[in-house]
Order: C-alpha cells, then sequence, then structure tokens
C-alpha cells in the first residue's frame, strides 16, 4: 500500500509497516543489516500533518509513525519517530488497528494533535495521564462508526 492510502485510510493509533521490498540480510553483516532495519520495520501512527506553509514554502502532507523509545530505569531518554512524505516510494502496511473501546490520548487539541498514548479503556487512560501530566490532553475514543466506516467506505487499510 502507498503513503498516501495509510494517510487516507490508516486510524491513529495503528501499527504500520514499511519496507523496501529488499530480503533482509544476514546477521552477520552488521553495517548492511543495520541500514536495512532503517529502511524495513514498523511503528504506531501517532499523527498526519496536511499541506502548510512555512514562509515561502509550502510542505507536503505527511505521517509520523512512532518506532520506539531507548531509556534504562523507567526513564526515556530518546524517541525514535518517522516522517514519511505521502510521495515516499517505501511499501506500507496496517498490521494492527486500534481496538474498539480503546481510548487515544493527544498531548494537545487541533488539527496536527499527536497521540502520547494508545490506553485499552477510559479509567486506563484517566490512570496514565495521572503518572504522565500532558494538562492540554484531549482523549477520544475508538467508535465502532469509525470502524464501520473503513468497512462501509472500501477503506479497510490491512
Amino acid at each position: 500500500m502507498s503513503a498516501s492510502l495509510i494517510y487516507d485510510l490508516a486510524p491513529i493509533g495503528s501499527i504500520v509497516a514499511w519496507s523496501d521490498g529488499t530480503p533482509r540480510p544476514p546477521e552477520r553483516h552488521k553495517k548492511k543489516l543495520a541500514a536495512w532495519e532503517t529502511r524495513n520495520s514498523k511503528g504506531r501512527l501517532i499523527r498526519k500533518q496536511g499541506k502548510r506553509g512555512v514562509g515561502n514554502d509550502s510542505l507536503s502532507p505527511d505521517f509520523t509513525l512512532h518506532e520506539g523509545d531507548y531509556g534504562a530505569g523507567g526513564v526515556i531518554a530518546i524517541r525514535i519517530h518517522r516522517t514519511f512524505s505521502l510521495d515516499s516510494e517505501l511499501a506500507f502496511k496496517v498490521t494492527e488497528r486500534p481496538a474498539l473501546g480503546s481510548v487515544r490520548v493527544f498531548g494537545r487539541a487541533g488539527a496536527n494533535a499527536e497521540l502520547v498514548h494508545l490506553a485499552a479503556s477510559r479509567p486506563a487512560a484517566d490512570e496514565w495521564l495521572t503518572r504522565h501530566g500532558y494538562p492540554n490532553a484531549v482523549l477520544e475514543e475508538v467508535t465502532a462508526d469509525e470502524i464501520v466506516a473503513d468497512h462501509v467506505e472500501g477503506r479497510v487499510a490491512a
């Protein structure tokens, strides 16, 4: 599936895999394997941004995936986010959609808000927020209407 289909069809909170189509190198080829892993991985869809202007430049729409966190002792030191433009030549696939009844926690309101957590339920989202802050957080439940709309309109991005 193309990057533009992911942008159009995949709901925020989905797990999206991307690939350049090349075979995985053997483990003994450390540098080749590391380069391959940057072009073949997966992450959670946390943001979609529409076309926007910066000064005299115009930036095309894109989406961002959260690939992982690195740290120790419960402290996250580095977050790995990958942003893809809609003209990316990589192949994408939705491997998991957010479950019905799960709750998306966005760091703030607005069209370009970023998903900071996907909770299993409203009480779980509230509990997570008490531990992590985000005073301007917005909670959004994954509804049956959202899932049905994807199937009715032929928009299954799997």
